[in-house]
């Protein structure tokens, strides 16, 4: 578990289904991500499913704000960090707030780890951020991403430990 002032990312349990399931069936908060939002809840026990097993190695945490599971954060697959946040808390730092502790927490367990990143040239608001976390662009690729019937590129980022 890992505290900053507003937040708390912790691993993620089963009982966390319903808040999980509103957090990614939002067509807003998945429209960068992998995969189009969620339709059912199955898709979305599956999707945590993999949280909850992988629990004691993960490296990806749910956002807790004020009690209530409001996003995530982490290293699906290090090298690689990643984070969703449900739109009722855009614009108020928690994105950053959560972000830098998360990058704290890897650094400290993985000496030297240089982290990654992959965003949808498209979404403005998470290549802002990455920056502000000392993410700098290292490629870009064309048609990375079928999404729907949508073809996306891509822009690949990393940061030197310390960075």
């Amino acid at each position: 578990m890992i505290r900053t002032d507003r937040l708390v990312l912790r691993q993620a349990v089963w009982e966390d289904l319903e808040a999980v399931h509103r957090l990614m069936s939002d067509p807003r908060v998945m429209r960068y991500w992998s995969r189009p939002e969620h339709e059912t809840l199955e898709e979305t026990r599956h999707w945590l499913g993999f949280l909850v097993e992988q629990s004691a190695d993960s490296r990806d945490w749910l956002i807790v704000k004020d009690g209530a599971v409001i996003g995530k954060a982490g290293a699906w697959q290090l090298p690689e960090v990643g984070f969703l946040l449900h739109p009722d808390h855009w614009g108020q730092g928690l994105a950053f707030e959560a972000m830098v502790a998360v990058i704290a927490a890897l650094e400290a367990e993985f000496a030297g780890i240089v982290l990654t990143a992959e965003v949808d040239p498209r979404n403005a608001a998470s290549l802002r951020l990455l920056d502000r976390l000392g993410f700098r662009e290292t490629h870009r690729a064309e048609r990375t991403l079928l999404w729907r019937d949508e073809w996306c590129d891509s822009v690949y980022l990393a940061r030197p430990h310390g960075g």
